[in-house]
């Protein structure tokens, strides 16, 4: 396997023996934990294609999180300054205690922001089980196919 070229970037790559995937520790952004895709030797074309169906939907899920994500933290902060901004207090720098808004308030911030990225988050849903629905469709496909290889080698041996 060639780790470093599929673990690029991600601060871990797993031994050059192993032959199982691995799963990293969380991103700071998407907060999702990466996961590293042992490449058999003889990887046939259609687990290959299966496992290339997994590595695009956990780039999708990455790049989906990480961009809620970001907008989720800089809406909440953006959120957080114009009320306390509205009650005449600040952040807290000169004090050195944080101000902070009560869970009702935040609740209003937290219903506007699902709200307002209903459409998407709808999409995302759409789009995350059409990709499932693909890789547990060539799981299947990958699984028959080795079943298939297992019961003609066995009738060869058997028949010798």
């Amino acid at each position: 396997m060639n780790s470093a070229c599929v673990s690029k970037g991600l601060g871990f790559s797993p031994p050059a023996h192993s032959r199982n995937d691995w799963i990293g520790p969380p991103d700071k952004h998407s907060n999702l934990r990466p996961v590293i895709f042992y490449v058999p030797p003889e990887e046939s074309p259609l687990e290959r294609r299966l496992r290339e169906a997994r590595q695009e939907a956990q780039a999708c899920d990455q790049r989906f999180w990480a961009r809620h994500n970001r907008a989720f933290c800089q809406e909440k902060e953006e959120f957080i300054y114009s009320r306390l901004k509205a009650k005449g207090l600040d952040m807290g720098a000169e004090t050195g205690q944080k101000a902070t808004l009560n869970a009702e308030e935040m609740a209003d911030f937290y219903k506007d922001f699902l709200s307002k990225n209903f459409r998407k988050h709808m999409q995302y849903n759409r789009d995350w089980y059409k990709r499932n629905f693909t890789i547990t469709f060539l799981m299947g496909q990958v699984a028959l196919a080795r079943a298939l290889r297992w019961l003609r080698w066995k009738k060869k041996t058997m028949g010798n």
